[in-house]
Order: C-alpha cells, then sequence, then structure tokens
C-alpha cells in the first residue's frame, strides 16, 4: 500500500529507517514488554523492504528484464540477512554478549540507509532535469 503511493525507492528508504531505529532499540532494552514493541517495529520494517525492492526495480528497469534482475536481487539481499544472522552468532560468541552484534547491525543498516539516501536524491534530481 505504501509503496504503490509513495514508491518503492521512498518505501525501502523509510523501512531501512525503521529497521535501524529498531535494532538501535534492542541495544537498550531491558524487558519483556519493550522487547515485544521493537521486534514488532522491526518486522514491520522488515515486511516493507523486499517488496520495495522488487518495486523499485519495476520503476527503474524495463519489464523484460526482471527475469533476471529481481532473482538476482533476492540472491543477494537473502544472502547479506543469512551473513547477518551468522556474524551476529559469531560475535556473540566471541564477545558473551548482544551489543557487538547489533551494534554491527546499526552500522551496516547506517551504510544502507546513506546508500539509498543517495539513490533517491539522484532519482529525484534526475526528475527535476527532465521536467525542464
Amino acid at each position: 500500500w505504501l509503496s504503490d503511493r509513495m514508491g518503492g525507492l521512498p518505501t525501502a528508504l523509510l523501512s531501512s529507517i525503521m529497521q535501524c531505529a529498531a535494532m538501535s532499540g534492542f541495544l537498550f532494552i531491558q524487558d519483556v514488554a519493550g522487547l515485544f514493541a521493537i521486534a514488532t517495529a522491526f518486522g514491520i520494517g522488515f515486511s516493507a523492504l523486499i517488496p520495495a525492492y522488487v518495486l523499485t526495480i519495476r520503476d527503474h528497469y524495463p519489464l523484460t528484464d526482471a527475469h533476471w534482475r529481481v532473482p538476482t536481487l533476492l540472491l543477494f539481499s537473502g544472502s547479506g540477512m543469512a551473513t547477518g544472522g551468522w556474524l551476529a552468532g559469531h560475535l556473540y560468541d566471541t564477545y558473551g554478549y548482544y551489543v557487538p552484534a547489533f551494534a554491527t547491525g546499526v552500522a551496516f543498516n547506517i551504510v544502507n540507509i546513506c546508500i539509498l539516501s543517495i539513490l533517491l536524491v539522484r532519482q529525484h534530481t534526475y526528475k527535476l532535469a527532465a521536467a525542464r
């Protein structure tokens, strides 16, 4: 619903911001109710991210390229998420607590937000130039 109104790229950015905020919250939460609230916010952000990426591909590339671009996106995004889960476990095993794992996740998410912001600014600049 949100992607249909805003577009895929702005939805991906908003979703990444929600995930980053939720992951930051995991660093400070101390009770079960807070854990469920933060996990819900993270899940909402996560549930919009992959569909937003697929919609971004649909918006920016011809339909004839979808047969290889969408599976490639899903391969790399899924591989990144799997690597993140493995890395979090490795960091926990190394340090004995979760703060380094969540801090690393927040750092990677900030990089993702920066990349999406640059792409969104470029898209907006391109649209402005095309309108002239």
